[in-house]
């Protein structure tokens, strides 16, 4: 069967297609046809060594298909079932061995692409927005990147549950699409000298209770800058680079700030709040308060193309690898 696999860290070009034996399912694990999968930063830092995973490895963390084959002692899914999972490495192939108590069972009415695209990024919304800061109708939010994949499901989300959203993108084109996820204000990041005292402005002259920042090093400094006195900066990614070192009692000079780097993993640890973290997602799509954009579907062949793509910002919304697409580069859709 094809895979991609990296046999040494480094760049896009380290992605290569391979022939492997297919795998079989041992106890406790499925056999999974992969439909899609979704390409995150996760990806591109396990690529890069910035996560470590022994080498080689097949990368992707999230995926959507048809179960094929069960191993020994599997009850929570079946061959035939329509199955998503996340933070289970080597989505990027055409069959995937999965622990089966991992498994989210898709609904009838959410289809493969959907799955793949939402899972990882909407339960990581999920999270930040219930658990990391439980955001209040009110609240007046920075969302950075908001024209990104997790930008857009942030921008709304936050909007769906009351609060209001200053975001940030690099261009006027993907300012207009965060404007029509939710975003009241958007800044261009590249065209604003103080970006924290613009968000004061925008906010009355006032800093604000959260700031979600999801680029990191490009970011930290104004994102550390924009917050109110007592304000929570939710560092939940690194887009742009790792933070370098500081001394925490910066957190004290500006105000008793507090700072959490979460994880998805840590929120879906257990398999009941797995569940039920993806059934709030798919009823958010069901009912549209989440709207899943997949703006580029990349064969396995053009996985590297799909990294370089993500990493110079030449995207939004969601991109995906399809593993019996044909070679056709990037192409347009929106799912929901």
């Amino acid at each position: 069967m094809r895979a991609i696999q990296v046999h040494e860290v480094g760049g896009p070009e380290v992605l290569q297609e391979v022939k492997l034996d297919q795998p079989r399912p041992g106890p406790g694990e499925a056999l999974v046809e992969v439909a899609a999968s979704g390409v995150n930063f996760l990806d591109v830092y396990h690529r890069e060594g910035r996560y470590s995973l022994p080498l080689p490895f097949t990368p992707g963390a999230e995926g959507a298909g048809t179960v094929v084959e069960v191993g020994p002692g599997v009850a929570d899914v079946a061959v035939g079932d329509r199955v998503g999972w996340v933070e289970i490495p080597g989505t990027y192939v055409e069959r995937a061995v999965v622990d089966s108590s991992r498994l989210v069972p898709l609904p009838d009415d959410i289809g493969f692409e959907t799955a793949a695209a939402v899972l990882l990024q909407g339960m990581t919304a999920h999270y930040l927005v219930k658990d990391a800061y439980p955001v209040q109708g009110g609240d007046t939010v920075l969302v950075h990147a908001a024209a990104g994949g997790m930008g857009l499901l942030l921008t709304q989300l936050i909007t769906h549950l009351g609060g209001r959203v200053i975001g940030t993108t690099s261009t006027t084109a993907k300012a207009e699409l965060a404007k029509r996820a939710g975003a009241a204000e958007v800044l261009l990041s590249s065209a604003v000298d103080d970006l924290a005292a613009e968000v004061k402005r925008l906010n009355g002259g006032q800093g604000l209770p959260v700031v979600f920042d999801g680029v990191g090093a490009h970011t930290f400094d104004a994102s550390l800058a924009s917050l109110r006195t007592r304000g929570h900066l939710v560092l939940f990614g690194a887009a742009s680079g790792a933070v370098p070192p500081f001394d925490p009692i910066r957190l004290a000079h500006g105000g008793s700030l507090t700072l959490i780097r979460p994880s998805l993993g840590d929120f879906i640890a257990d398999r009941s709040e797995l569940l039920r973290r993806a059934a709030d997602v798919f009823e958010w799509v069901r009912s549209k308060a989440l709207e899943v954009t997949v703006t580029g579907r990349y064969a396995l062949s053009e996985a590297a193309q799909a990294h370089s793509d993500l990493e110079a910002r030449r995207t939004t919304g969601k991109l995906l690898v399809v593993p019996d697409a044909a070679p056709m580069g990037r192409r347009e859709e929106t799912q929901s």
